[in-house]
């Protein structure tokens, strides 16, 4: 019988129980993409991260329980804990050959900082249907990427108080929303966000490091400041510290360990 190690971790944590859990699979080679797809959805958490040796780092891939996606932040961080912590534990840094291109994760004290590509949103116009599907009718909109659109809220406790229609989302947009405000005084931030995907299988993810791609040229131009902070107000929560450098964004936090064992697929 076959065994594959698997690793569950919290990442973008300050604590267990927090920020966004990620499994991470590191294999020999590949497998095919059903059995992939079939582990990711075994787990049922938003992303499972699969990895394979190379000569100079990893290959990285990334599936939620329904599909595969071409870019993933808080399931890279957990790959890149997983190979500081356990495969190789002499690095200070490591990088991944991705669908996104080359992903570079180094260790900054306790925290590891990802350099990923910055995505500046454009302004577009609200889809029909968002508004309602929201519960609330964005102060702007922007088309962030081809798998996402940004809105922008005036208040967080907008933000916070948002309990959109997720079927209406998934059928209406067929894409990922991630919602931002200004921080309130007490929030310890410059930034709130949260991040719908139901058509990805993700009604709500609980940290998106990939939405900062975003999220970090947005409120660095509106701000006038490369370096902020931004808290993704979900259940769980998770803070994540963004630098825009060019066309790269660094994107830090922690992760916590979880759970390590063994798989049989």
């Amino acid at each position: 019988m076959c065994r594959l190690p698997l690793y569950h971790v919290d990442a973008f944590a300050d604590r267990l129980f927090a920020g966004n859990p990620a499994a991470v699979v590191p294999l020999p080679a590949w497998r095919d993409d059903a059995t992939l797809l079939a582990i990711a959805a075994e787990n049922n958490l938003s992303e499972t991260a699969f990895l394979i040796p190379e000569a100079e780092g990893f290959a990285l891939r990334w599936f939620t329980p329904a599909v595969e996606v071409d870019l993933c932040g808080h399931a890279t961080l957990a790959a890149a804990w997983v190979v500081f912590h356990h495969l190789r534990p002499e690095w200070q840094s490591v990088r991944f050959t991705t669908a996104s291109g080359p992903l570079t994760v180094h260790r900054v004290g306790d925290a590891l900082r990802m350099d990923f590509p910055a995505r500046p949103p454009r302004p577009a116009p609200v889809p029909p249907g968002l508004s309602e599907a929201l519960g609330t009718a964005p102060a702007e909109m922007f088309e962030a990427d081809g798998e996402n659109v940004l809105v922008v809220l005036e208040t967080p406790a907008a933000l916070r108080a948002l309990r959109p229609d997720v079927r209406a989302l998934a059928a209406g947009l067929g894409h990922g929303v991630i919602v931002t405000a200004p921080a309130g005084p007490t929030d310890g931030a410059d930034f709130l966000s949260r991040y719908f995907a139901p058509a990805y299988g993700i009604d709500e993810d609980p940290v998106t490091g990939s939405a900062h791609c975003t999220l970090a040229p947005y409120w660095a131009a509106r701000l006038g400041h490369p370096e902020v902070t931004g808290f993704q107000a979900s259940a769980r929560g998770g803070w994540v510290a963004c630098r825009l450098d060019g066309d790269r964004v660094h994107l830090t936090g922690t992760v916590i360990p979880y759970l390590i064992g063994e798989i049989t697929p």
